[in-house]
């Protein structure tokens, strides 16, 4: 489930080229919470976009050329790719074949050349940061949380105050059940930027799989009042009102989350949960 999410945040497109900063839940059984830090700015509605451009692992034209064809082409930048390695492209050469691999649909190939890449350039640590940050994606798109956890410990040894690493580890901590983990990571990421309403929702739906329902509606309602149509926190609301055994307040968050996504996997979650909600007893 923690892939299937993660492959709808790309939303077709290379997230890695220019990453916003996201507002995304896990999936009822991937949620991940802990109380949020106040806050006294007066407007807490939404993140602030990281810089546009990450550091780059090369320069150049050519290696600009690849990746902006990884959008629309991946097929055409992993040839380009190919053949400029073997003519001595070197890192860029690599990386944008990592890249082309995984938008081809093969993760697992893709994160084990970034990987390998990190571990041989010779690149500044923020640009070797971003690709193995890059690799974490990768290996949960793969279904290889113990890895993506690997990759991202090693990028966060060389940039230990990123919140999107923190984050990236924490959804591979929390899909090998790691909760505590996955929460320090979390409640970390929240310290250093606490516009992350993405973090809220992934802390409360932790603290919400070890049981801890008042800290997981804490964060989900700290998320709501920063950005009350935030479909992954109604979504998480839904489920905790339905433990709660307010089934129709959990239909009326779950309504909401898939009016304002439809067609995402926010959206469809939201529907499942409806459907089990009218077909049978609550769960608790």
């Amino acid at each position: 489930m923690v892939a299937m999410l993660l492959l709808a945040l790309l939303g077709g497109g290379l997230w890695w080229l220019n990453r916003p900063v996201p507002a995304v839940a896990p999936p009822p059984e991937a949620a991940v919470a802990i109380p949020a830090p106040d806050s006294d700015d007066d407007d807490p509605a939404m993140p602030l976009p990281v810089p546009p451009v990450p550091p780059r692992i090369a320069d150049g034209a050519s290696y600009e050329t690849c990746l902006q064809m990884l959008n629309n082409d991946p097929a055409g930048a992993n040839t380009t790719a190919q053949s400029w390695a073997q003519s001595g492209g070197g890192d860029g050469a690599t990386h944008c074949e990592a890249l082309a691999q995984i938008a081809l649909g093969n993760p697992e190939r893709g994160a084990a050349m970034l990987d390998a890449l990190a571990a041989t350039s010779k690149a500044p640590g923020p640009a070797l940061a971003t690709v193995l940050g890059q690799a974490v994606q990768a290996w949960m798109m793969a279904n290889r949380p113990s890895l993506a956890d690997v990759s991202a410990t090693k990028a966060l040894a060389l940039s230990p105050d990123d919140p999107d690493l923190l984050i990236d580890r924490a959804v591979a901590r929390v899909a090998m059940q790691e909760y505590m983990e996955a929460i320090d990571d979390l409640t970390r990421a929240l310290d250093l930027d606490h516009y992350r309403t993405d973090a809220l929702v992934f802390r409360g739906a932790a603290w919400r799989r070890m049981g801890q329902l008042d800290l997981a509606q804490d964060d989900i309602d700290r998320a709501l009042i920063a950005y009350p149509d935030m479909p992954e926190a109604l979504l998480e609301r839904g489920i905790l009102r339905q433990r709660r055994g307010d089934s129709a307040g959990a239909r009326a968050d779950w309504q909401r989350a898939s009016d304002l996504a439809p067609d995402t996997a926010t959206g469809d979650l939201a529907e499942q949960n409806m459907q089990l909600l009218a077909a049978g007893p609550e769960r608790h």
